[in-house]
C-alpha cells in the first residue's frame, strides 16, 4: 500500500531512489531509527538528509509545491 504509492509518485518524478526492507531489522533498520527514532511504521522517506516522513508527507509536498525543489537539491 504505502510503500507502492510512494514508490510510484517518485517514479513518476523521475527520481532515483534505493529501497532498504527493514522487516527484519539489520543495519539498515538501525540506521533508520537513528535518523528517525519516532519511527515506526513504512515507508520511512528521506531524500539526501531531509527526514521526509511517510508516503502521506511525501504526497503532501508534492500537494503543497515543494517535492520537486527537494527532489532537485
Amino acid at each position: 500500500g504505502f510503500c507502492h504509492r510512494a514508490k510510484a509518485l517518485l517514479d513518476a518524478k523521475g527520481a532515483l531512489y534505493e529501497e532498504h526492507d527493514v522487516t527484519f531489522g539489520g543495519p539498515e533498520k538501525e540506521e533508520m531509527l537513528r535518523r528517525a527514532p519516532d519511527a515506526r511504521t513504512v515507508p520511512q522517506i528521506f531524500i539526501g538528509e531531509t527526514y521526509v516522513g511517510g508516503s502521506d508527507d511525501l504526497h503532501a509536498l508534492d500537494r503543497d509545491g515543494r517535492l520537486d525543489a527537494l527532489l532537485a537539491g
